[in-house]
């Protein structure tokens, strides 16, 4: 009996050590997996951050827009290109910063749609490496793109680089308030802000260490917090690349005493505003920053 249950020890000490073997295993090997998952993303990260879009997508000669090809050098002499929408009797100066995923021609319509309906004087410009811009986007890069894209319409316009209405959409509302905090703005138009880019991937993708692992930061939440000029935000409501709750933190954490928070009901991210929207915007400028004052 005694050498029995002496056997059945030794098998159960066997079958439990056979068993923690094949767990450490599947343990590893998840653990190797999502390790590679994890350098994999890394190395595509400015793949996911700039999806830059085909040149040769729109039309870069549009009939009737009056647009003028404006080439100018950001602040490491990275050629830029933009398109110059001068209005006739401007009340405005508009900087507008695109997404990350289109380029100027894709806004061909758009920006005569703003330079009419309210009355301004529109540039719109591409950072590195979209459109027909030289060089390879990253955050630095694109920052100092949006700065000196700010100076060359203040000089075009003969004002300050602070009488620029700064408008950013999606990544352009980092680079639009980048160039406030740092060179000032009539006013802030934000179109699907964010806080910060981690922020937006830890929201993708949760069970990964996005917040510690990623390049591009793009905090426009430690900014923000130093921006008290005119403020106009809005965000749909449905927005899936990036949550109205993530947007609503950025526009909290601003201590302007001239802010406005527009919520677009059922608008998804790249979805257009309603024209309600511009009337609003029109409403907001004639009132938080009125005119426009020619050198």
């Amino acid at each position: 009996m005694g050498n029995e249950r002496s056997m059945g020890n030794v098998a159960s000490r066997s079958r439990s050590r056979q068993l923690a073997d094949s767990a450490w295993r599947m343990i590893r090997a998840v653990l190797v997996t999502y390790f590679f998952v994890v350098l994999l993303m890394m190395f595509f990260e400015n793949w996911l951050v700039y999806p830059i879009p085909p040149v040769d997508r729109a039309n870069w000669q549009p009939a009737g827009l009056g647009q003028e090809d404006v080439w100018f050098e950001s602040a490491d002499d990275t050629r830029l290109h933009g398109w110059f929408l001068p209005h006739p009797n401007p009340k405005r100066a508009f900087l507008y910063c695109h997404g990350n995923g289109e380029h100027v021609a894709d806004n061909a319509d758009f920006m005569a749609y703003l330079r009419n309906v309210l009355e301004a004087s529109v540039f719109i410009f591409d950072y590195r490496g979209y459109g027909r811009s030289a060089g390879k986007p990253h955050e630095a890069g694109c920052f100092a793109d949006g700065k000196a894209a700010q100076r060359w319409l203040a000089e075009r316009m003969g004002i300050e680089t602070s009488g620029v209405v700064l408008v950013g959409r999606s990544l352009g509302t980092s680079v639009a308030m980048a160039a406030a905090i740092e060179q000032g703005a009539r006013a802030l138009v934000l179109e699907n802000g964010f806080t910060t880019m981690p922020d937006v991937a830890a929201f993708h993708y949760p069970w990964l260490p996005v917040r510690w692992a990623m390049d591009n930061r793009y905090n426009s939440l430690s900014r923000v917090r130093n921006y008290r000029g005119p403020l106009l935000q809005s965000h749909g409501t449905s927005d899936s690349v990036i949550p109205i709750r993530i947007g609503r933190q950025l526009f909290d954490a601003c201590p302007s005493s001239q802010k406005q928070f527009l919520e677009l009901p059922g608008r998804d991210h790249n979805d257009p505003p309603p024209a309600e929207y511009y009337r609003k915007l029109k409403a907001f400028l004639d009132e938080a920053a009125p005119g426009l004052k020619l050198g």
